[in-house]
């Protein structure tokens, strides 16, 4: 049986992993969702990004927070 999720729970989860670095097989486990529902939300939201111009500004803007956190977790 295939589950139905909302809209703003997919996103959660995208933001999750491309935002702040979590790993998907991480988000899996805690979220009791599939590893690769997870990689097709990822991905679609990479896909929009190529089409709307907000959505690119938004992953654009969750990668330079990502690459900051990760440069302070190092110093």
């Amino acid at each position: 049986m295939s589950m139905v999720y909302e809209d703003e729970f997919k996103k959660k989860l995208v933001h999750l992993h491309i935002g702040e670095g979590r790993s998907i097989k991480s988000l899996a486990k805690e979220y009791n969702v599939s590893h690769g529902s997870i990689s097709i939300w990822c991905k679609n939201f990479r896909d929009e990004c190529q089409n709307n111009e907000q959505y690119r500004q938004d992953y654009d803007y969750k990668k330079e927070i990502l690459k900051l956190n990760t440069k302070l977790a190092d110093a």
